[in-house]
């Protein structure tokens, strides 16, 4: 009974320090969440994050994103902030523990909070875009399009009527390639494009993930590469 006991209380600390443990945000994500002249940076009462563009530069384009598994959410500010500067109204979900599979439905009520935006978008990245993808098989309706980021769908969009970009680093060493290539039927629609010299952690700002690839350009690169794939999608 002691052993037992020992047992379950060894798991239930390893599983506090796992819940509780997340890549941080580093200095370039920081710093995309100061608002300036181009885009507004606010924080709802819910935790998300808005970036918002410059009215002169909206283009009535809203965009709401799932982070990473394990990823802070504040590490997607720049790609949110690249993506805020060519026109669309960017929502930057948090989730408990920083695990999207504690909320899969974060995205409700957001599109209703800005009227000012007549298309809406759903992306993610890692484990964030299979929860994305899998909020928007049940809200097909309520989207024009899908964005992935070194992500796969799990549920079958191809009859949803939504345009989906995949999008992943040639050297990504973290997305599973076996599983993206079996559920690439999913989404027989989709537009891919692959970053040469791109990888799995550049979508944000928060270190090399562990077991990722030594990328060959920069984070920038990748991110303005993501964020005009997004802006190309909204012009199909």
């Amino acid at each position: 009974m002691w052993v037992a006991a020992a047992v379950v209380a060894a798991l239930a600390i390893a599983a506090a320090v796992y819940l509780n443990t997340s890549y941080a945000a580093g200095d370039e994500a920081r710093a995309a969440l100061a608002s300036d002249a181009e885009v507004t940076v606010t924080v709802q009462e819910d935790g998300d994050t808005v970036f918002a563009p410059a009215a002169g530069s909206a283009n009535g384009a809203g965009l709401i994103f799932y982070p990473g598994g394990k990823v802070a959410p504040e590490a997607y500010a720049p790609l949110m902030r690249a993506c805020a500067e060519r026109g669309f109204t960017c929502v930057l979900v948090r989730f408990p523990f920083n695990l999207a599979v504690f909320d899969v439905n974060a995205a409700d009520g957001e599109e209703a909070a800005f009227p000012q935006v007549s298309r809406w978008y759903i992306g993610g990245h890692s484990l964030g875009g299979a929860m994305a993808a899998s909020y928007a098989a049940g809200h097909a309706g309520d989207f024009r399009g899908l964005l992935l980021c070194g992500a796969y769908a799990t549920e079958d969009l191809g009859d949803a009527g939504l345009a989906v970009t995949s999008v992943y680093g040639s050297d990504d060493g973290v997305l599973n390639r076996d599983a993206y290539e079996k559920n690439r039927g999913n989404i027989p629609q989709a537009v891919e494009d692959v970053i040469e010299g791109g990888c799995h952690s550049y979508f944000g700002d928060y270190g090399l993930q562990d077991g990722d690839g030594t990328p060959a350009i920069s984070r920038d690169e990748q991110i303005a590469r993501t964020a005009d794939d997004l802006a190309q999608m909204d012009t199909v």
